[in-house]
């Protein structure tokens, strides 16, 4: 898989935790679609920390491999 550090405005992503995520808060990843990428981030540090950025062809095959 390929993936490199987000840059540029992405102020208009809409991020989504998991269904399986605590309320309390926890350890959590997000995710956002965009056009052409996935993004991920931590969720303790949503809007300030690193993001990732996954093609949408990898995190496709990620979450095929994960739900296998």
């Amino acid at each position: 898989m390929s993936a490199k550090q987000a840059a540029g405005n992405l102020d208009g992503l809409r991020w989504f935790k998991s269904s399986h995520s605590g309320s309390d808060g926890g350890d959590c990843v997000e995710v956002a679609a965009a056009v052409d990428a996935v993004y991920v981030r931590d969720s303790k540090t949503a809007g300030g920390g690193p993001l990732l950025r996954v093609g949408r062809g990898e995190w496709a095959a990620f979450v095929a491999a994960a739900a296998a």
